[in-house]
Formats: structure tokens, C-alpha cells, sequence
């Protein structure tokens, strides 16, 4: 298959011996280097004939691409970044050059996934998205900056900062949205699959029953105290709970979640942060790209 490979090169794991050894075992027909922010984006709608696309480069480049397809071409993503949540999600191995591998054999093959995507404000996102503390923690992780060589900070810079921001409420987390047909919340997660992030090798599993053939799942604590962080740490990190918990507002396989905000919060979407927002409507794209597996 013809294939263009996409790549950030200010990704955290992109360097220019790996993208070398990926480019040996995918033998793109083309190359292209993102320059800026939303490049990506630009890359993938331009991209022609191309039978195939494979982006090297972290979950900010992959969710660039998915909003540049305008038709129907397998996509890939090969793990390119700090955290990597798709490629690793889609059950791809962490380096780069094991993945390009796999990716090549399922070019060769013609093997891809269909899988759903969700959308919010017209940006697609491929594994979550949220309103209030996720969104946070995406917000004060930028603020930090990024290192003279691009690359942004990693999964320590998160704990340090998700830490600063439970600490700087005391624990204290109480409703400040309504979730349509659930009731009031103190933040929203949405989920396309699970795990939801990682941190290192650990799987975050804040929605356990989330897939990515499926609809959107919701998981939304009615407030939180500093008593009940413990218990809310243990659900996402053994995936068990949450879905029955009476305290949390779980939906699972939904197309349609709206959300209403008492005043201006932020929302992310895979990890990028697009700003504040009173009023949110999160829709599944069902089957709405294939995958190279």
C-alpha cells in the first residue's frame, strides 16, 4: 500500500534514529514533518491518493490526523510520545520500531479495526475527553512549558500537578454541572475505551466498560471530600466500582452526552486543551475510521 507517515518531531519519543528505523520498516512513500500546532491536521487532509496514513509522534499528532481525514483510508499510530494512550490502547507494544512492525505486517495485510471516535465543539477525539479536573490538570501541565528541544513534560510533571491541584482544594471537590439526564457533578470524564490514560505502565481504567466499537461512557463523581479520594483511587486503578458506585454518575454506550456548566470550566480532548466552556454536547461517531491493528 502507499502510505505517508506523519511525524512530530518535538514528540518525546521521536528522535531521528528511530524515525530512520521506522521509515526502513514501513517504506513510506512519503514523509512529513510537522512544524507547528495543527500541522498535522493540514498533513492528513492534503495527503492525495494515499492508500494509507501512519502518524509517529504522541496522542497531540494522532488526534491532529483524525480531524484531517476527509474520507475513508486506514489510519495507524505508532507510539511516539510521553504517555501514547491510542497507540497503546489499540494494543500496539511501546517501542516504536516493535510497533512499525506490526503496522507493516497489517499494511501488508490489509488488516484494520473499525472503531468509533467521539466529537465536541466539531473536534473529534479518539479516547477522552472532559470538563473540570482532567481538563485542569491538561491546562496546568502546559503552563509548565515545554523543553528547549519542544518536548512536553511527562507523567511525573502530571502527578506533581494533579497533586497541587487536590491539595490546593483541600480534597474538596463539589457540583458545579449538570450532566443531562444523570444529575449534577463536581467534573465530567468521557471515555472511548479503556484504560483511559497510563501512568507509566500502570492503566488508568476510569470507565471499565468503555470500548472503542461502542458509544461514549460518562463517569461523573456527585462531589468528592477528602474521605473519599482513597475509594476514587481505587477505581481507576483496579478498574472496579465506579459503575455501581451511588455516589458517581455512570453512563456507558451513549451517542449524545450534554453538559451544563454554572460557569465558564475548561475542556480537553485527548490531552489538549481547548479552552473553557458553559455548555458541552459529546457525540459518538460510531465506526467512523479504521484502524491499522
Amino acid at each position: 500500500m502507499d502510505v505517508t507517515l506523519i511525524v512530530n518531531p518535538f514528540s518525546t519519543g521521536v528522535t531521528e534514529q528511530r524515525l530512520l528505523a521506522v521509515e526502513e520498516v514501513l517504506q513510506p512513500a512519503r514523509t512529513l514533518l510537522t512544524e507547528r500546532q495543527g500541522h498535522a491536521t493540514e498533513l492528513a487532509a492534503s495527503a492525495g491518493d494515499t492508500e494509507a496514513i501512519v502518524v509517529f509522534g504522541g496522542d497531540g499528532a494522532a488526534n491532529e490526523v483524525l480531524n484531517g481525514l476527509h474520507r475513508q483510508i486506514p489510519v495507524g499510530f505508532l507510539p511516539g510520545g510521553g504517555t501514547s494512550v491510542l497507540a497503546r490502547a489499540l494494543g500496539l507494544p511501546r517501542d516504536p520500531i516493535a510497533a512499525a512492525g506490526r503496522l507493516r505486517h497489517s499494511l501488508d495485510h490489509r488488516r484494520t479495526r473499525r472503531i468509533s471516535l467521539g466529537r465536541v465543539g466539531g473536534r473529534r477525539f479518539a479516547f477522552s475527553a472532559g470538563i473540570g479536573f482532567a481538563a485542569d490538570l491538561v491546562r496546568s501541565v502546559d503552563a509548565l512549558g515545554r523543553a528547549e528541544d519542544g518536548r512536553r513534560p511527562g507523567d511525573l510533571a502530571y502527578l506533581r500537578v494533579a497533586a497541587g491541584i487536590i491539595g490546593g482544594r483541600r480534597g474538596r471537590f463539589a457540583p458545579v454541572l449538570e450532566i443531562e439526564g444523570l444529575g449534577r457533578a463536581a467534573f465530567v470524564v468521557i471515555a472511548n475505551t479503556d484504560p483511559f490514560s497510563y501512568v507509566g505502565a500502570l492503566p488508568v481504567r476510569v470507565a471499565p466498560e468503555a470500548r472503542f466499537e461502542l458509544g461514549l461512557d460518562v463517569v461523573a463523581p456527585a462531589h468528592a471530600g477528602p474521605l473519599d479520594l482513597p475509594r476514587l483511587l481505587a477505581y481507576i486503578f483496579t478498574g472496579r466500582g465506579q459503575t455501581a458506585a451511588a455516589d458517581i454518575r455512570y453512563g456507558h454506550d451513549l451517542d449524545r452526552i450534554e453538559v451544563r456548566c454554572d460557569r465558564p470550566l475548561s475542556l480537553q480532548v485527548d490531552g489538549e486543551d481547548l479552552g473553557d466552556v458553559e455548555h458541552a454536547v459529546f457525540e459518538a461517531e460510531r465506526s467512523a475510521v479504521s484502524v491499522l491493528i
